[in-house]
């Protein structure tokens, strides 16, 4: 793989992407509906999927990707492959809350090891370079021509007041109690993969998910997390999240700075 033409690629068809989804989101009205699994799809998640995997298909046609949006990938067995969620926070996109991402990764022996996330109605997108260190791009963003980057790094937290990140629309009362096994100087939710960003940027310490999510949903996110020097454990027993699993489907698991102490289970 060569990874600086793999990183030219997923920051140009986030971009893409990203401006196919705002144009729905700023439009009067938007078709939502249910999949299988009630959760919500919107023209916007379809559009964005059709453009991203027909970009990578093109741009690397023997790697296996695997989408959220096209149920035939979900059959995929390889621990090397690229995933996409074109559109993450489908209900903060409905509810028109800003807090959606595009997120394209590349997985390799099981592990996230370069990724974008973008958040188009926040101006704010992070991503590995060709090195898999983590940046984030300064707007406005030109497709064919990275703007000005920043390096970012995971907080060195103290650990009596902690800044925690969770959940917006997946908040629940077992998230609650472990969290407060911490001492904590403050609490902020956010959507989609953008917890994850918050932790790599050291706005927050440490983002614990006790909810359903799937690899699509994470593996972005877990890469920037992890090339600005972060972690992404299981909550049961503090290993490594895995990707490759069966189905796609993850436990629940904690993202953190390496500083923080962390609480069992």
């Amino acid at each position: 793989m060569n990874y600086e033409n793999l990183v030219t690629v997923i920051r140009r068809l986030a971009l893409e992407a990203g401006d196919k989804i705002m144009e729905i989101y700023n439009s009067d009205d938007f078709e939502v509906k249910s999949k299988s699994d009630s959760s919500p799809v919107t023209e916007a998640d379809e559009a964005a999927d059709a453009l991203i995997s027909a970009g990578l298909r093109e741009a690397f046609p023997d790697m296996p990707l695997v989408t959220e949006e096209q149920a035939d990938s979900h059959d995929v067995e390889a621990m090397t492959f690229l995933i996409v969620d074109p559109l993450d926070g489908t209900k903060e996109f409905v509810n028109r809350r800003g807090d959606f991402t595009v997120n394209i990764a590349l997985v390799e022996d099981g592990v996230p090891t370069f990724g974008v996330v973008y958040a188009p109605a926040k101006d704010r997108m992070f991503y590995t370079d060709s090195v898999g260190n983590s940046v984030e791009e300064m707007g406005p963003f030109d497709k064919e021509t990275p703007g000005e980057t920043k390096p970012i790094k995971v907080s060195s937290p103290d650990n009596s007041a902690l800044l925690v990140v969770a959940s917006k629309s997946h908040r629940d009362q077992a998230t609650d109690d472990y969290i407060n096994k911490y001492s904590t100087a403050d609490m902020k939710s956010a959507g989609s993969s953008l917890k994850f960003c918050l932790v790599a940027t050291g706005e927050a310490d440490i983002y614990p998910r006790l909810g359903r999510t799937m690899e699509w949903d994470t593996a972005a996110g877990q890469a920037v997390l992890q090339g600005a020097g972060g972690r992404v454990v299981r909550f049961d027993d503090h290993t490594p999240l895995a990707y490759g699993k069966p189905g796609f489907a993850n436990p629940f698991f904690i993202a953190y700075s390496p500083d923080v102490v962390l609480k069992d289970a």
